[in-house]
């Protein structure tokens, strides 16, 4: 219809679009007094009883009317509401004397160390006082810094009052410590440090008062609720805002309880008339038992007797079980069966958080076991029928889907496919289980909604715990199937880390279109076959696919004509034509080959314009050798050299390297990059299709025969292994006689054993290269192997050949009885066999030996060094991050999820075998934690004349930790008829070998220095260059004691290097040859231990160079950059080391947060609390209810802006599309007679 001029109102007011209900932008928390308690209530609550005799609740009582309606039927006396309209009112009960609110005890508690017990005033003098109030009134200071400010200046007062009594400036009292009473929520005043004179007053004080409350101590007074409140109330504003309080601390005592609705604490009825009263209400009646019996007690007139101070108590404890029922309180006060409280229903897995804010139930969901299904399209997932009836999408009627909803209403919500009710325009709606259905679908109009089961193409959410990273749920086609199970493409299973073992899945519909865009667009399979951790393709072919794909492309494997256009019907599903290549073998008859199908596969027709150009190095792949070096690389003899170009494969066996996930120069990879995920998506459904149909045709499996050893592998095998024990026994024999010559930086142990693990890995590997070369190529479990669908070389060899060394922490078995390993060794044996190598394989069977040894290896996996992929060329370009995306939680994903896949390795540390390094889960949980004590900190040493090992030798004399013990020949105690002393005789030649300045005067002013030993020394005399005599002082009769003390004290003195550094290693650098030409090796060392800057410091140390993996230590050495970088290098450094790439934007944006605040913050309770985030955040997180009692002291605001606190709140949350706060109006323009648009405001 078209609108007239004259009819527009031109208005300069803006256009206001109702939002619908309002949204809560913040929530401010703060502490309530009893005015406030009052000012919220609607009824005084005094008496404990809940009905009359007849059934009606008691007005007064704890099921007062006027706090809400009492059950379904009833309606609320102040709102008029009924039981599900009326939210509930609060009620007030007075208590008779004030209690401690025990949440706030910790609070009151630093409070009351902080001030006068007398006056009230802060215990600082006026210049400190002046000092911390200027600091806390910076508008610039952050919450995290005015935290640290109340925790120093109570620290502060405390240290003050632990030592002596302290004076209060301003009235001249003598303040005591502040500490927790006992059992009961008690606080007591500790004045035992102030001087006799005043003790004695105390005494003659205490003797005149009546008061028969004697104190616990002479001089330990106990501080009752009545005497705190009274301190509090006089305290002054500026020192709240001193001890950062944001409110009166009298609100911290409770004189007034507040009495919660009865909609959250209703009754349970049963048998129509018993009924039973919740946990709240039941502790509300005991409150107002004990409330009463002390009224009592005081209207008696009995303010000091046993029986008022008991009833106080009893009050105390109630109230604070009340709040939080797991404190712990004296058995006679225990009232009844164990009640939860208030903090209870908030925390723990059942809490309200967990359980209904942060994790809320939903429906139109499905969960059953999953299965395979080649011929599906990797987007699309088969829902059973069964499963489709229940589950349904609202459908709006048009003029479009009339007819075919009509037929769904029909059909009813037994018969498929059906539907399962109508909602009308007007809101009301009807379910179609009778025989009215018929009326119901003739009267269906456009407007109305049909609640249709699920049909082909519907867009669902489908999902596997545990959710390791967001493609753990992505968005499929719905195809509906018979049977029972859910299936999809086996391409699609490593994103879910599934397998089909009995894994179920979980499938979820979304109900509105908006959702099903988004959904589709954002979460698509489709649009998600890269993973955002390092951008490596992750949904790709796998298993079965890459063996058949592999047998296929074989130099052998050739079809004649019906053949072949069987093969290529198979990719397809009928629908597109297919051009055939011309054949590789024309006479006698016409011959294509397997590549050629493969071509086929990329483009089936001319109109399909993807033209790939790849090269692959495939697993197979031999390089030329010198003989052969001209010859080209497609002449690889094992076929391992892919070469497509224009979609046509020239040469190469395909596999895994090829159409496997986990890297970017992969056949998906270049079709994605270059082309669009369609084509990607594309060649995987038809690659499924051919393999499944191929592989079943032509059969592949294993079989016993397959792993069973030839005579000639048999022989070729005990040589192999006969060799390597006799190197071992010539190893062991000349460790004991001495000969062995040592490794750098261990003694004969370790140089022992780092040779023998050496030689038995280079065993298996042998054993493992003598089976490979046996085994026929047909054989399954080679096949495997070759194109990478399972198992490795290691895998075969141990099932035919050998199982090797077992590992237990890093090392060959230890010894578990005494000096053995099992019983069934001589003792201190060392021979392979004793220490864990199985020499036999998995089809010869293990003896009883080996199999224990297997089975302590087991959990570890073999000492097989961490398979380091090889770092694949970024070609895969980052496109720009679009605003939105939740790269927090992309990142920790990236982080995490690679973690649950390592083994809890123990490196041997850059080719030193004597030093073990952390890596693995432990070694990220210390850099992530931001640990102040990790379990193998190690300083990398750069030197300034890295190719002289005389200087580094020197250097690590002057780093390393030498004691006294260490270079005395002997410490001997020398007694004789005028005299007792120690003797120590320095071992000259030990001290001139570890090129260590040392002689006789330095090691004398050394011991002098030491703290423990001067205080027992009378002198020290230099006798000669090497040799001192220690005399002790102190008692003659105490001598023979003193001497022995000084005997064993003495060898620990330290005498050279840093006293944090455990041991230096002088290593050897691995150099490539470019480097290597430059003269000859090069050294560098590592420090065990602690001390950076000491060791930078170092004459010799090139301080530039050197680094640590001690994060904290690095961020006190050298400031937070530093420490950022290094959090970057050692979560790099530990996920390469067990062969993960992840992008290092994940690890810089992690190093960030960490170190915004200047200091390096672990992302643990402890950091994630100086980070000042949200207090709903935090109170999801862990311990609850301190961070909810903390924020209302503090008074804290929260937001609501991050992902918790919208989930809490039920606002969307403002990442990805909720980003966006613009809407677009739909209504149309008017349309004007003349023609010009007129500009609209």
């Amino acid at each position: 219809m078209q609108q007239r001029a004259q009819d527009i109102i031109y208005t300069k007011q803006p256009y206001i679009e109702d939002v619908g209900p309002r949204r809560i932008k913040s929530i401010q928390f703060s502490t309530m007094s009893a005015s406030d308690i009052l000012k919220a209530s609607e009824c005084q609550v005094h008496l404990g009883q809940y009905y009359d005799s007849n059934k009606k609740a008691i007005v007064g009582g704890l099921l007062d009317t006027r706090m809400g309606a009492p059950n379904k039927h009833g309606t609320c006396q102040t709102c008029g509401g009924s039981f599900t309209d009326c939210p509930g009112h609060f009620g007030y009960l007075n208590l008779v004397l004030p209690v401690y609110n025990v949440g706030y005890l910790s609070t009151i508690l630093d409070i009351l160390k902080c001030i006068c017990k007398s006056c009230s005033r802060v215990l600082l003098d006026e210049k400190l006082h002046k000092k911390y109030l200027k600091r806390m009134r910076n508008p610039r200071t952050e919450p995290l810094k005015k935290n640290e400010l109340m925790k120093e200046i109570v620290k502060k007062c405390s240290s003050m009052a632990s030592s002596k009594a302290v004076k209060c400036l301003r009235c001249g009292y003598m303040n005591g410590m502040v500490k927790k009473a006992g059992s009961v929520v008690g606080i007591i005043h500790d004045r035992s440090k102030l001087s006799d004179g005043y003790l004695e007053e105390c005494k003659s004080a205490i003797g005149h008062t009546r008061e028969a409350r004697a104190p616990i101590g002479l001089a330990t007074y106990i501080l009752n609720p009545v005497k705190v409140l009274s301190l509090f109330q006089r305290m002054v504003e500026e020192d709240c805002e001193l001890l950062y309080l944001q409110d009166r601390p009298e609100k911290l005592i409770i004189t007034t309880v507040a009495v919660p609705p009865i909609s959250i604490r209703p009754s349970v009825f049963t048998d129509g008339s018993q009924s039973n009263e919740n946990d709240i209400t039941e502790r509300l009646k005991q409150i107002i038992q004990f409330n009463a019996k002390l009224r009592l007690e005081l209207l008696e007139g009995r303010r000091t007797g046993i029986k008022y101070l008991i009833g106080w108590d009893e009050l105390q404890a109630v109230v604070t079980l009340y709040i939080n029922s797991d404190v712990r309180i004296p058995l006679d006060m225990q009232v009844g069966r164990p009640l939860s409280g208030f903090v209870q229903r908030l925390t723990g897995k059942q809490g309200r958080f967990r359980q209904n804010l942060a994790g809320k139930r939903v429906e139109f969901t499905g969960r059953t076991v999953i299965s395979p299904d080649p011929n599906l399209k990797i987007t699309e997932v088969a829902i059973p029928i069964h499963m489709a009836r229940i589950l349904t999408y609202p459908e709006r009627v048009t003029h479009h889907n009339i007819e075919k909803l009509r037929q769904c209403v029909n059909n009813g919500s037994y018969k498929y496919p059906g539907a399962r009710m109508v909602t009308y325009p007007d809101g009301s709606s009807k379910m179609l289980t009778g025989n009215y259905r018929k009326r119901i679908a003739e009267e269906l109009k456009s407007g109305c909604i049909v609640h249709r089961h699920l049909e082909d193409g519907d867009v669902v959410l489908f999902n596997r715990q545990p959710s390791l990273h967001r493609m753990s749920i992505m968005c499929h086609r719905a195809r509906i199937m018979p049977w029972r199970t859910l299936r999809f493409n086996e391409s699609v299973c490593n994103p879910y880390n599934a397998d089909f073992d009995g894994d179920e899945m979980n499938l979820h519909v979304p109900q509105t279109e908006e959702a099903r865009t988004e959904a589709f667009l954002l979460m698509g399979v489709q649009n998600n076959l890269c993973t955002p951790k390092n951008g490596e393709i992750l949904v790709a072919s796998t298993q079965d696919f890459l063996t058949s794909s592999f047998l296929i492309t074989r130099k052998d494997t050739f079809y004649d004509r019906a053949a072949f256009s069987l093969m290529c019907s198979y990719m397809n599903d009928g629908m597109d034509p297919v051009d055939l290549p011309t054949p590789s073998v024309l006479k006698p008859i016409e011959l294509w080959t397997g590549k050629q199908l493969f071509s086929v596969l990329l483009r089936p027709h001319a109109n399909v314009r993807v033209y790939v150009n790849l090269i692959v190095k495939e697993k197979s792949y031999s390089k030329p050798n010198k003989e052969h070096k001209k010859e080209q690389e497609t002449m690889c003899p094992n076929d391992g050299y892919v070469y497509f170009r224009n979609s046509e494969l020239i040469s190469g066996q395909l596999g895994k390297a090829t159409l496997g996930n986990g890297n970017k120069d992969g056949l998906y990879s270049i079709l994605l990059r270059d082309y669009n995920a369609f084509a990607a998506a594309t060649c995987m459904n038809r690659l499924a299709k051919l393999s499944a149909r191929w592989i079943g045709n032509h059969g592949f499996s294993i079989g016993i025969d397959d792993v069973q050893p030839g005579k000639k592998l048999n022989d070729e095998k005990g040589k192999t292994i006969s060799s390597g024990y006799r190197h071992c026994n010539k190893l062991i024999a000349d460790y004991n006689g001495g000969k062995l010559a040592l490794k750098p930086g261990c003694d004969a142990t370790q140089t022992l054993e780092a040779e023998i693990t050496e030689r038995l890995n280079k065993l298996r590997e042998e054993a493992g290269d003598v089976c490979m070369k046996e085994l026929h190529w047909r054989n399954s479990p080679l096949i495997m192997s070759q194109c990478g669908s399972k198992g490795s070389p290691i895998n075969i060899s141990q099932m035919i050949a050998c199982v090797g060394q077992q590992s237990v922490g890093g090392s060959r078995a230890p010894d578990g009885f005494i000096d053995r390993s099992l019983p069934h060794f001589p003792r201190k044996s060392k021979t392979p066999a004793a220490k864990g190598f199985v020499a036999n394989s998995f089809y010869s069977g293990l003896s009883a030996t080996e199999f224990f040894f297997h089975t302590m290896g087991g959990r570890e996996g073999l000492v097989d060094t961490a398979v380091f992929l090889k770092t694949c060329l970024d070609r895969y370009l980052w496109k720009k991050i679009e605003p939105g995306t939740a790269i927090g939680a992309i990142g920790a994903q990236s982080i995490g999820e690679p973690g649950t896949q390592m083994t809890l390795k123990t490196f041997h540390f850059a080719g030193v075998a004597s030093m073990n390094i952390t890596q693995g889960v432990p070694r990220i949980k210390e850099i992530i934690n931001g640990a102040k004590r990790i379990s193998t900190p190690i300083i990398t040493v750069e030197l300034e004349h890295n190719s002289n090992v005389n200087a580094a030798r020197i250097i690590k004399g002057r780093i390393q930790k030498t004691a006294l013990g260490q270079v005395a020949k002997s410490i001997k105690i020398v007694m004789t008829s005028r005299s007792a002393s120690i003797k120590v005789t320095l071992d000259m030649k030990t001290i001139r070998e570890a090129q260590l300045s040392l002689d006789a005067n330095i090691v004398r002013e050394l011991i002098l220095e030491t703290p423990k030993i001067k205080r027992k020394l009378q002198r020290i005399n230099v006798l000669e260059d090497g040799k001192l005599e220690v005399f002790p002082g102190g008692d003659r009769n105490k001598l023979h004691f003193e001497l022995h003390s000084l005997k064993n004290m003495l060898p620990t003195v330290v005498v050279k290097g840093i006293k944090t550094v455990e041991r230096v290693v002088i290593a050897q650098k691995k150099l490539d040859d470019a480097e290597n030409d430059h003269g000859g090796p090069k050294y560098n060392m590592f420090v065990e231990g602690t001390g950076l800057q000491a060791v930078m410091g170092t004459e010799g140390v090139d301080g530039r160079k050197t680094k640590s993996n001690h994060i904290i230590e690095v961020q006190e050495t050298l400031g937070i950059e530093a420490a950022r970088k290094c959090i970057i290098d050692e979560i790099k450094g530990t996920m390469e080391s067990h062969g993960m790439s992840i992008d290092i934007r994940h690890m810089m944006l992690l190093a960030d947060v960490m170190t915004s605040k200047g200091v390096v913050l672990g992302i643990t309770r402890f950091g994630i609390q100086k980070m000042d985030k949200s207090v709903l955040m935090l109170a999801s997180f862990e311990k609850t209810s301190d961070h909810l009692f903390n924020a209302s002291v503090k008074g804290k605001d929260d937001k609501i802006e991050g992902v918790s606190e919208c989930i809490i709140m039920g606002i969307p949350v403002a990442i990805g599309t909720g980003v966006l706060k613009i809407q677009q109006r739909v209504d149309p323009l008017p349309m004007l007679d003349y023609g010009l648009d007129p500009i609209i405001s």
